[in-house]
């Protein structure tokens, strides 16, 4: 098992004013192609605005498992939980529990972070929740 810890070595790096360029760039594609349809917000109503603060969580996924109460309760400091996302494989990134997009690791400033490689189309939800 520590040598699936270490891969954490070979991980991306990306330096802060790498990742501020790379956040711009993807947050203003995105929002200039969110849906194959243009939306500006430079040029937005109130209404859009109104929301634009608005707080959400985002939560980015490794995998999940099922347990027994029996098993959660044998957890002790040093167990480790076996999940069912496999190495290499996309992460599912969640905004307020629904998935938007998938993305991949990387390291940034000490830190863990995520670069966003696609993003769901609505279609694409649908497909997911009906399996």
């Amino acid at each position: 098992m520590s040598k699936n810890i270490n891969e954490l070595d070979a991980l991306p790096v990306i330096s802060s004013e790498e990742d501020n360029i790379l956040n711009a760039q993807v947050i203003d594609n995105e929002i200039n192609t969110m849906n194959g349809k243009n939306i500006s917000i430079s040029g937005s109503s109130d209404e859009l605005n109104l929301v634009l603060d608005i707080p959400v969580k985002m939560t980015v996924e490794l995998g999940r498992t099922r347990m027994t109460i029996k098993e959660l309760l044998g957890l002790n400091q040093g167990a480790i939980v076996a999940l069912d996302g496999l190495v290499g494989e996309p992460l599912d990134i969640l905004i307020n529990g629904y998935l938007i997009a998938q993305g991949e690791v990387v390291v940034v400033s000490d830190k863990f972070g995520v670069r966003i490689t696609d993003i769901i189309t609505p279609s694409e939800r649908m497909q997911r929740l009906s399996r």
